[in-house]
């Protein structure tokens, strides 16, 4: 690639981050660190009705957990600055004019009051197209119906206006995109979109196109629902900056429900029991929360996998990449023109992957905080990361941790005695009895000699071990789970160790 690699990820600050956008991040993060290029995140806040205080915030944090930081931002500055689009309002109407100057676009004074009234009576005509097109225009309000000296008695009066790309009709727009590959559109069926609108602002289609240009983006890569919107692009490509100049683009496939019907939601995940945010989102207005896959107790390593190969794969069987890995491997010719449905079990498989992957002090401050929260503050992280090692291969989730290793940091409250009472017997409490006492003498407290001393009692005693295992494990964890109950007593320690054994003997043999 001849010119330098600068993509950029342009997000609303609307509200939460869902999945799909991570992934659009991730490929432009990829595709840039690939080819030594710069990756830029501009924020498009355009539309000041649906701007949400604290959104463009939270949209960081998202990229920051994911470690996905751009190189050029509003946080992160930049020699194309400023990265806000509110604050580069000023620079969008030359454009506009220099269109309408050109003949590619019109003024319009049309009141949102006549533009429903030409729906309207377009409806009582049986026409199902109600756009603002080449169809209506000429009977609407604008400089294309009006006399040129009335165009200008308007605007010297101040009176709002929008203004509108020209689409000429049976036209078709060709686009070159790199996953689908050569694409036309047949101008018939494309409205004349606002490209200024009556308090100045531009919208994303204007907006779009002068930043890529002016901040030198040499590839666009977005979600295949803007492919109705590429031909007025292309258009403002042409008209404006010409095609040669033009980023290459790439519009990714949807992630769809996991039945494969239609574009993942908000909703879905709600109904169906899954976060599809990258962070929890609190709802300024409602104070409501949206559950994000990183407080359900995702790895970002974990996170980020899973996105990459949900829409794109390097051709092999390789499921576990690295974000190193997937910089080496990726290819955006590689990714598939079908949408891919997002399975939350599979999604799971890969946290349980790189929990079990990953040394546990990786992770280990996170699960410290799901413990505080629970009441258990760690004060001796080399006991805590040995807890998080013994039982990582049993934890799906972050959050899975404290169920599965709380026992190591206090007593189990409560004991299953009920899958021990059935098979208990004097000889089994005797048994336990002069286990403390063996138990009690050891010099060397480790995992070989507590259980070869229960080995050689249960051999003296004439019980076969794995009789007396499950007792065990109950008067330790309080259940039936954990790892080997041996490196439990080893953990825990000699005092805590012989202290249970004895309170559960004591429940256990109690009338």
């Amino acid at each position: 690639m001849s010119k330098k690699i600068r993509v950029r990820f342009a997000p609303s600050p609307t509200g939460g981050l869902h999945l799909g956008g991570v992934r659009t991040v991730l490929y432009n993060y990829l595709f840039a660190k690939k080819h030594c290029g710069d990756f830029i995140v501009r924020i498009e806040d355009t539309d000041q009705t649906r701007y949400v205080e604290g959104a463009e915030d939270y949209i960081f944090k998202c990229l920051e957990w994911c470690g996905l930081q751009p190189d050029e931002s509003v946080l992160h500055g930049g020699a194309y600055a400023p990265y806000r689009q509110s604050e580069r309002k000023d620079m969008y109407r030359q454009y506009a004019e220099q269109l309408v100057k050109d003949g590619h676009a019109y003024y319009a004074f049309d009141t949102p009051e006549e533009i429903e009234q030409m729906r309207e009576l377009l409806k009582e005509k049986g026409s199902h197209n109600l756009q603002y097109d080449h169809n209506i225009r000429g009977n609407m309000n604008n400089s294309l119906r009006l006399l040129p000296e009335e165009t200008q008695k308007l605007l010297d009066a101040g009176t709002p206006h929008v203004i509108r790309i020209k689409i000429e009709p049976d036209e078709f727009v060709h686009l070159s995109d790199m996953i689908r590959g050569d694409i036309s559109f047949d101008t018939n069926i494309v409205d004349d979109k606002v490209l200024l609108k009556a308090d100045g602002m531009p919208t994303y289609h204007l907006a779009v196109v002068v930043d890529d240009h002016l901040m030198k983006i040499s590839h666009a890569f977005r979600g295949e629902e803007w492919l109705p919107s590429a031909p007025v692009h292309v258009l403002l490509w042409k008209h404006l900056f010409g095609l040669d100049a033009m980023p290459q683009w790439a519009h990714l496939p949807l992630i769809l429900k996991p039945d494969g019907n239609g574009k993942l939601s908000k909703r879905d995940g709600d109904r169906l029991g899954f976060p599809v945010y990258a962070m929890d989102w609190t709802d300024p207005k409602t104070g409501d929360i949206t559950k994000g896959f990183k407080e359900i107790g995702f790895l970002p390593e974990a996170f980020n996998n899973l996105l990459a190969v949900l829409g794109w794969n390097d051709g092999t069987e390789q499921e576990i990449f690295s974000l190193e890995d997937l910089i080496e491997k990726f290819s955006i010719e590689k990714v598939h023109k079908g949408g891919a449905k997002f399975d939350f079990e599979k999604a799971k498989w890969y946290n349980h992957e790189w929990i079990k992957k990953l040394p546990a002090s990786h992770y280990a401050d996170r699960v410290k905080i799901i413990f505080a929260n629970k009441g258990i503050i760690i004060t001796d992280d080399n006991y805590f990361n040995a807890v998080l090692e013994l039982v990582k291969d049993r934890c799906t989730l972050l959050t899975d941790f404290y169920e599965q290793s709380a026992y190591f940091f206090e007593s189990p409250g409560t004991l299953d005695v009920d899958a021990v009472k059935p098979k208990w017997s004097a000889q089994k409490s005797e048994f336990f009895s002069e286990y403390i006492i063996a138990l009690r003498s050891l010099e060397v407290w480790d995992m070989a000699n507590i259980e070869a001393a229960f080995k050689e009692l249960a051999a003296a005693k004439n019980i076969k071990p794995g009789e007396l295992q499950l007792p065990m494990r109950i008067m330790l964890v309080g259940g039936k789970f954990g790892p080997a109950v041996f490196s439990i007593a080893a953990l825990i320690g000699k005092e805590e160790t012989i202290s249970r054994v004895q309170e559960a003997l004591l429940l256990l043999n109690a009338d």
